[in-house]
Order: C-alpha cells, then structure tokens, then sequence
C-alpha cells in the first residue's frame, strides 16, 4: 500500500469570500491541500513554488496584474504547475487568452465542488478541462467565418476596437458599459486587454499611441 501525497493547490483571487469557499471545498477532499491563497496576480506570481504548487485556481480579473499575466508568467517560471482558470467570463476573446497563456482548464466559478474537484486532479494529470460554456464557444468561434483582413485592427479584438474609440471620446469605464450594454467588471476587463496588448501604462497612452499607429481617427476640431 502506497501513500499519494495531496495535490497542492493555490488560491488566487481578489475577492477574500470567493478565497474562503474554495478553501472550505478543498478541506472537503483528503487528496487535495491548500499551500496558500493570493489576492492578485503579483502575489500568485510570488507565492506559486514551482516544487510546492501543483495546481493554482486563478481568477482572471484581479487587480494589478490580470489572471491572464499571471497564468503566462507561472507556467514560464514552473512549467510543471498546471493553471485552471476559475472565473465567470465565458467570451471566445477570454477563453482563447487564457488557454493561449497556458492554462490547462477553464472553468466558470458555478462549477459544483465534484466537478472542480476532478479538474484538479485532471490538471494535476496534464489533461484539460473546459467548462461546457468555453467549449461552445471555442466551437462558435470556429464555425463563424473568418472576417476581412484590416491592418487597423492591430491585434484587437473589434469589442476591445469599440471600447478604445470610447476610451479616445474621453468615456468613464460606466460610461463606456452604458454604451455597449455590458457591465463595468467586462469594460475593465477589455481596457486591461487593450493596455497590455499595446503595451502601454495609461489609458491616455494608449489613446495616444492608437492614434499614431492610426488604429484610430483623429478627433475632429470643433
């Protein structure tokens, strides 16, 4: 008879209720053992081992650095550490982000404890899980045909196209959810997006920055 030791999991999300459940669910599971709990992604960063982590459960909005940052810095620094990202966006835009960062699984965060339980030791396995909303999605995403070549898209999703012509209009994060119709937490997410693929700190930079590649037109003078 052989003892297993248990999958040795982190916690990385902001919000100190969401840290408590799932430290709750994992002392449920004899095979599974918290080693520590982040509330950003700089602290997931800093506390992921590459010998004493085996699965970190990473939400994607974080504050600081995003879940996706996160995910592609650990699994550089432990490539043996497996990331399953817990959150409750299920856009193509996010889950491709996510999986393109090196995530193993990707889960919405109304997966039941059985469900969550078994992609842990999926991951711990090497072998993916996505939540039956990514998939669709990922599948959508492939049939939908393929839309005309525009070197103004830049690297941009056309969604993150929209929140930066606002962006450019001078829009709050509320405003620009008004304008489209989603919910501040989405528009934050997209500008984080935005920020990071054009490589630039503030929203005025990469306003100013959008408009020299002409990713953008040119305010007019009144």
């Amino acid at each position: 008879m052989t003892d297993r030791r248990p999958i040795r999991v982190l916690i990385a999300d902001d919000h100190a209720l969401v840290r408590t459940g799932l430290k709750l669910f994992l002392s449920a599971f004899d095979d599974l053992e918290l080693v520590g709990e982040a509330g950003s992604g700089e602290e997931a960063v800093r506390l992921c081992g590459c010998e004493g982590t085996d699965v970190v459960l990473m939400d994607l909005m974080m504050p600081g650095m995003g879940g996706v940052a996160a995910t592609q810095v650990i699994r550089e620094k432990c490539p043996h550490t497996r990331v399953i990202a817990l959150t409750n966006f299920q856009e193509v835009e996010t889950v491709q982000q996510a999986l393109r960062a090196g995530a193993t699984g990707y889960l919405l965060k109304n997966v039941s404890a059985g469900e969550l339980a078994a992609a842990i030791r999926a991951a711990h396995s090497g072998r993916a899980t996505l939540a039956p909303e990514a998939t669709q999605a990922l599948i959508d995403a492939t049939l939908k045909p393929a839309p005309a070549a525009d070197t103004n898209t830049f690297r941009l999703t056309s969604r993150e196209g929209e929140v930066l012509a606002l962006m450019a209009r001078g829009l709050s994060n509320a405003q620009i959810a008004a304008q489209l119709v989603v919910s501040p937490m989405t528009v934050k997410f997209h500008v984080s997006n935005i920020l990071s693929k054009l490589d630039c700190a503030t929203r005025t930079e990469a306003v100013a920055l959008a408009l020299g590649r002409g990713l953008l037109d040119k305010p007019s003078k009144a």
